[in-house]
């Protein structure tokens, strides 16, 4: 069992290392560019690049889980291993698919990855949000108080 959680504990780090990476890499392709227009079509032109590029991150990683289980032979093959994946990584939990006893609390530690990724992408896209209404303060100027 020891074995096993260290092996999530693995895996739930290489999950944090790919969001680590897709969002600074996010953040420097934000820069100042798209963050410098006010206006509505570039901030929502913005979100849109920016969910999708979360939800590419969030599929990388259900791919690490997925392959590793079709690997560990604890899941039948590739589709079948993603799709587990993806259901017990947004903790979805359809149940129509269950890990054998000996991976189940990997299945467990994969739920609370994706739990912590999900956070971690809305905390991202939040401070994007803050950013853009920061800015719409800025050139507003200073709101008169009554």
């Amino acid at each position: 069992m020891l074995m096993k959680l260290l092996i999530a504990w693995v895996l739930m780090a290489l999950c944090v290392v790919v969001h680590a990476m897709g969002v600074t890499w996010a953040l420097r392709r934000i820069g100042g560019r798209a963050i410098a227009s006010a206006r509505f079509w570039p901030w929502t032109w913005l979100f849109i690049r920016l969910a999708a590029w979360i939800v590419l991150l969030h599929l990388i990683e259900v791919g690490v889980w997925g392959t590793f289980y079709v690997w560990r032979g604890a899941m039948p093959d590739l589709p079948t291993g993603l799709y587990f994946s993806a259901v017990t990584y947004t903790t979805t939990g359809y149940g129509d698919l269950v890990l054998p006893s000996e991976w189940r609390l990997v299945g467990g530690v994969e739920a609370l990855t994706g739990i912590l990724m999900c956070g971690w992408s809305t905390g991202f896209f939040f401070a994007v949000v803050d950013e853009m209404f920061q800015l719409g303060r800025k050139r507003a100027g200073p709101m008169s108080t009554p």
